[in-house]
């Protein structure tokens, strides 16, 4: 059986911006409160957390003020995805010599490569990293789709060892799960479909919800691993409305709004995301607060 980065929540993590770049300090603070409410993972420099709109530098800065921070209580998991297979080689190789615990390697976006070119381009980086690589699956986003006959291929590389599956396909979960098995663990990309995915076999999320209620996206998981079928079920239920507000504008522009809202000093967006529009951000304030309470 392959090695598993992580069972349970899985913080796909905000990164705060102010005026000089990334503010490590409310960072480093952020970090430290994920880990004391119990989330299972760290997820840096993401879809979330931005990247596509930090250099470099901030990127390399961001991953170790977490891997320092967490000091090996939690993995700490590095997005290092892109559109071209060479400079995901070079810049992965750099990420490893940090010290994280694994890869998050989205799917080449714009470029629109055949299923054969996923192959290739993952067979070609899982060669050049020691790592384990978590496939990232978010065509909403990037324009393709891991099918699943592609990851049953991609299952047999040792180190390739699961898929943050953000699809939103249900069949295409369940058909993924039938032919993997083990070879390849399912996180759910999708926090209002938690729960379906892990009833499909999946071992966890990585998610955009617990950056603001950890504890309670951790809890939410446990339960349903530990057999509390109804009691996970509700917790999703009730999640809903706020997991609504949270994508009521392009992640992340509200997870970034209610990081404000409960007291951290995490900034706007960078452009080309804008802040959050007055009547959503206090739609989602509103929703915060009823699941804080």
């Amino acid at each position: 059986m392959k090695k598993i980065l992580f069972k349970g929540c899985g913080t796909a993590i905000s990164t705060p911006f102010d005026e000089n770049g990334v503010n490590l300090k409310e960072f480093e603070k952020l970090v430290e409160n994920q880990i004391q409410n119990k989330v299972d993972a760290i997820i840096v420099c993401g879809t979330t957390g931005e990247s596509s709109t930090m250099t470099t530098e901030e990127k390399i800065a961001t991953i170790t003020c977490a891997v320092k921070t967490s000091r090996g209580r939690v993995p700490i998991i590095a997005g290092t995805g892109g559109n071209n297979t060479k400079q995901v080689i070079a810049y992965s190789k750099k990420i490893e010599t940090l010290g994280v615990d694994g890869l998050l390697i989205v799917t080449p976006y714009y470029n629109k490569c055949t299923q054969n070119g996923l192959i290739e381009h993952y067979k070609e980086i899982a060669k050049n990293v020691s790592l384990p690589i978590i496939l990232y699956s978010v065509p909403s986003r990037t324009g393709v789709n891991i099918e699943p006959k592609t990851c049953f291929e991609l299952s047999k590389i040792d180190n390739i060892v699961a898929i943050k599956e953000a699809s939103g396909n249900l069949s295409q979960v369940a058909e993924i799960a039938h032919l993997c098995g083990d070879n390849l663990s399912i996180y759910s990309g999708n926090d209002d479909q938690v729960l379906p995915v892990l009833s499909l076999g999946g071992i966890g999320v990585i998610s955009v919800l617990s950056n603001v209620m950890p504890e309670y996206t951790h809890n939410m998981v446990q339960n349903f691993l530990d057999g509390n079928i109804n009691i996970a079920t509700q917790m999703q239920l009730n999640a809903l409305p706020l997991i609504h507000a949270l994508f009521s504008e392009v992640n992340p522009i509200p997870v970034k709004a209610a990081l404000n809202i409960l007291g951290y000093q995490f900034g706007a967006p960078r452009l080309p995301l804008t802040p959050m529009s007055k009547e959503k951000e206090n739609r989602l304030k509103d929703e915060l607060f009823k699941l804080v309470n």
